[in-house]
Parts: structure tokens; C-alpha cells; sequence
């Protein structure tokens, strides 16, 4: 295997290059540290102090102390999640973050979300190449139980995700927005 480290890992995954080859094979040692990782995570009770370091390794990133998790929690790569202050992720949800998950300070995120950084070629031929696309998600948005959130999405401040939405579009600060695919239904009540 050629020479890869997380330095280009994160490179390409910034890149949204298809990934192929060593990369690929990369994918799956970062896949079996994060199984590692969750299957602690998930499979005995920890303080929330326990959960923090257990994230913190899980993201390769120091994780803010404010920080809440109700596992089991589910990610196949882990060291692509960037994390604020005061976030609470609840129980059930499965990041696939290879392609780079940013979440803003004071995010909620409800029972069972996806977040999904990765796409296929829509060619039969070429269905098996993979492309990464970050998902950015701002200050103080929350996500209802249930919603999927795919591959380079805006989540603006403030916003807030019906439960089982699907998310295939940005979202404008300050609105909300349900349904499949998500539509915005109005501006959020900031009074």
C-alpha cells in the first residue's frame, strides 16, 4: 500500500477526488479503529467524562467538554467529525464521515439521524467509484429524529430538520424544514 496517512486523507476527502485504490484500503483501517472504538463506546456504560475520551480518540480531535452522547453511536470512519461546544447527539445515530462532518456550537441532533458524506457514480459501470462531500452544520441548529442528511449540505444557523426528513439541499439560517426531499416550510420563531 502506498504511503497514506490522515494528512492525505483529509487532503483528498477536502478534494472530493474519487477515491480508489489505496485510499480505499485506507478507508478500511480507519473503519476498523472506529469499530473498535464504538463497539467500547456502545457495549458498557460510561461517565460522561468516559464518553468524552472515547470520542476524542474516536475523532483523533479534543473534544469539548460540554459535550453530550447517549450511545450506541455508529460511524465507519470517525476521524472526519469536527465537533463544537455544547452538542448533544442522542442515541442511535450513524455519521458516515469520511467526506468531513462539521457541527456547529449548540447543535441538538435527535434519535436515529444519518449523516451521509459519501455517494456512488449513478453509472452501472462505474457504481462501485465513491465521492466524499463535507457536511457543514451551523450554530444552534436542531435535527429531529429520524432525518437523513446527505453529502454537501449547508445546515444554516439557527435552522431546524423535521423529524425523518430527508436533507438533499442546503437550509437557510433560521428556517425549518421537513419532508422527503426537504422542503422549507417557514422561518423559525426568534422572539
Amino acid at each position: 500500500m502506498a504511503e497514506i496517512d490522515l494528512k492525505e486523507f483529509y487532503r483528498q476527502m477536502a478534494e472530493g477526488e474519487m477515491i480508489s485504490g489505496d485510499m480505499l484500503k485506507f478507508f478500511h483501517v480507519l473503519s476498523q479503529e472506529a469499530l473498535k472504538i464504538t463497539m467500547e463506546l456502545n457495549n458498557k456504560y460510561h461517565t460522561s467524562d468516559e464518553i468524552i475520551q472515547l470520542f476524542s480518540k474516536l475523532t483523533g480531535k479534543k473534544i469539548d467538554k460540554s459535550f453530550r452522547l447517549f450511545p450506541p453511536f455508529y460511524t465507519d470512519c470517525g476521524k472526519n467529525i469536527s465537533i463544537g461546544k455544547n452538542v448533544f447527539i442522542n442515541s442511535c445515530c450513524k455519521f458516515q464521515d469520511q467526506g468531513g462532518i462539521i457541527i456547529g456550537n449548540g447543535v441538538l441532533i435527535g434519535h436515529n439521524v444519518t449523516l451521509a458524506t459519501l455517494n456512488h457514480d449513478e453509472r452501472p459501470a462505474f457504481r462501485q467509484n465513491i465521492y466524499p462531500k463535507p457536511i457543514k452544520i451551523g450554530n444552534n441548529v436542531w435535527i429531529g429524529s429520524n432525518a437523513t442528511i446527505l453529502q454537501s449540505v449547508t445546515i444554516g444557523d439557527g435552522a431546524i430538520i423535521g423529524a425523518n426528513a430527508v436533507v438533499t439541499k442546503d437550509i437557510p439560517e433560521n428556517t425549518i424544514a421537513a419532508g422527503v426531499p426537504a422542503k422549507i416550510i417557514r422561518k423559525v420563531n426568534t422572539k
